[in-house]
């Protein structure tokens, strides 16, 4: 099949998971076309199978903020004819569905029929697409949609409350190449550049929106290294980074608190933790957790959102209320402060990762690929 993907392509879960299956669905031997604003950071090498198209929005004076939508779906148009696509498969429902849909109606003009699968990934849905601003455009944009799918159960359920929804919604959740992930692989996991022999590595890894909670992750942290050797790898950018360090300083721990900034070495990272924080408002998914998961690091979180469907309680790691500091805390010590726990912990959270295998899941998406190009 000839697949045009259509994502953001930064460091945000949606941009990895839409770049991911992009290039697994190049490996099992389809043609895929990314079209984005610029290259998405995870697709690092082009190839026979995979093409990136840049959507340029030239600017004018009459546009107080310059239309991205209008040449989305201009490019769509012009690549879809160029290299004779099969299947749009857009993630997030605007300003992506909504082009996409645009691009179609454009197209049925010249004759040309191309079904639209649409991803729906969070934000779009609980945060800007539940705003009334947009929320008349995100309710027409998955309805115009012809496949609709959500990353969880959860995030489903809430599409549906929000929204008067026509569609079915499928759900396939987000997933990972567990085969890329051997036990501490890395022979370069030089634990001993980040923290001592003796002390324990906790991390976090997020966009720093308020959202996620940052200053909790602080807090927790605090409580866990008045009682265990420990430091804490803050791993993102985004607008709590400066409300984050100011905390750190407050609570003196400015010694056991490093911030990476933004990093394509999430893997290495992950590779020398022994715990990960993530207690978010919500999440729909929470791929950060699976990313940990699946590198043999256990998962404090909060239960909220998909990150249920994600981290088992008791197995990969602990669930806990939103903003449950304390409890966060001592069910973190609880898994750090006996190393047998630790290992037993670290084995059970890659075990539970092994549900969210790539070849597993991409699958679910050939068969509506095929679903869809029926229908046209």
């Amino acid at each position: 099949m000839k697949i045009a993907i259509v994502c953001y392509p930064t460091f945000g879960g949606s941009g990895v998971v839409a770049t991911e299956l992009g290039l697994a669905l190049s490996r099992r031997g389809h043609e895929v076309h990314f079209i984005t604003y610029k290259q998405p950071v995870r697709l690092d090498q082009l190839s026979e199978n995979i093409h990136f198209h840049e959507v340029n929005v030239p600017e004018y004076p009459l546009f107080h903020y310059q239309p991205y939508e209008l040449a989305l779906s201009s490019k769509l148009v012009n690549v879809v004819k160029r290299f004779g696509i099969e299947v749009l498969h857009v993630h997030y429902a605007i300003p992506h569905a909504y082009a996409g849909y645009m691009a179609k109606k454009m197209l049925e003009e010249e004759g040309i029929s191309l079904p639209m699968v649409t991803t729906l990934h969070g934000t779009d849905i609980t945060l800007v697409g539940n705003h009334p601003f947009y929320k008349p455009a995100v309710r027409f944009s998955i309805n115009k949609s012809d496949f609709v799918t959500s990353v969880s159960e959860n995030l489903k359920q809430d599409t549906l409350r929000f929204f008067n929804i026509e569609k079915e919604i499928e759900v396939i959740p987000n997933f990972i190449d567990v085969s890329k992930y051997q036990a501490k692989a890395f022979t370069d996991c030089q634990r001993e550049l980040m923290a001592h022999n003796d002390e324990k590595i906790v991390t976090h890894i997020s966009n720093f929106r308020k959202v996620k909670r940052i200053k909790d992750v602080i807090k927790i942290f605090y409580r866990i290294q008045k009682k265990i050797k420990a430091r804490l790898m803050m791993v993102g950018e985004g607008p709590e980074r400066k409300k984050a360090e100011k905390t750190v300083k407050e609570l003196g721990i400015q010694d056991k608190v490093i911030f990476l900034g933004e990093s394509n070495e999430i893997d290495k990272i992950l590779c020398f933790s022994d715990l990960f924080l993530l207690p978010s408002e919500t999440e729909s998914f929470g791929l950060a957790a699976l990313e940990a998961m699946v590198n043999s690091v256990p998962v404090i979180s909060s239960n909220s959102g998909g990150l249920p469907e994600v981290n088992k309680h008791g197995q990969s790691g602990y669930l806990y209320e939103v903003g449950d500091v304390k409890s966060m805390a001592n069910g973190a010590i609880s898994i750090l402060e006996n190393n047998d726990t630790l290992a037993r912990f670290k084995q059970q959270a890659r075990i539970a990762s092994e549900r969210f295998d790539i070849h597993q899941v991409v699958p679910m998406y050939e068969e509506l690929y095929q679903k869809a190009l029926i229908l046209a």
